[in-house]
């Protein structure tokens, strides 16, 4: 795959996050991935809708991901931030009780367009996370990719359920595996530097 055009998410690329986010349907029942915002600081409004609030967290400063562009449109994301400003990572209890110090990061987040998928666009989004981690200072970076050896191999997964990539593409990013968390996923960990 060539080299494709990274940008962060900010105010000024919300437009393409909205477009992407509308032609894949808004992920799961309209995600907007905002799932992993829930428990920030600034709460989230009782009725507010995950378009809102997704772009109130950018606007404040505390949603972050990384876009892949192929031409004019952003085709795959990857969400980054830091632990108060992606507080609800699943299997999170088995997280706490098994962690000693949180990460200055962590990657819970990377979707890919149906149409651009096994292309490449996924590594581009985790490669383009790591780059904008660097650009922000560094530090430790966690990532929860799915496991897939431990996967029972008789059973298909959808490729739409891969919402963190593979052990694997972890691992080729130069990230190492550190201990299994919940059933199928893993924490992995990076240690990135300034830049």
């Amino acid at each position: 795959m060539a080299e494709h055009e990274i940008k962060a998410l900010t105010l000024d690329t919300w437009p393409d996050y909205v477009a992407l986010n509308e032609r894949m349907g808004g992920l799961f029942g309209g995600c907007w991935c905002v799932h992993f915002h829930h428990g920030v600081a600034d709460g989230r409004g009782e009725d507010e809708p995950n378009p809102d609030f997704k772009r109130r967290m950018v606007e404040a400063g505390i949603a972050h991901a990384a876009l892949v562009y192929d031409g004019p449109d952003a085709v795959a994301w990857a969400t980054f931030g830091t632990p108060g400003e992606l507080p609800n990572i699943h299997h999170r209890k088995q997280y706490d009780a098994e962690t000693a110090a949180p990460p200055d990061w962590r990657i819970t987040c990377i979707r890919v367009a149906k149409s651009h998928r096994k292309q490449g666009y996924g590594r581009a989004a985790l490669r383009g996370a790591v780059d904008l981690i660097a650009q922000a200072g560094g530090g430790t970076v966690e990532g929860y990719p799915h496991d897939m050896a431990t996967r029972d191999p008789a059973k298909k997964m959808s490729d739409s359920f891969l919402y963190n990539l593979t052990r694997t593409a972890y691992e080729d990013a130069g990230f190492t595996y550190v201990r299994p968390k919940g059933q199928q996923n893993c924490v992995m960990t990076r240690d990135v530097a300034a830049r």
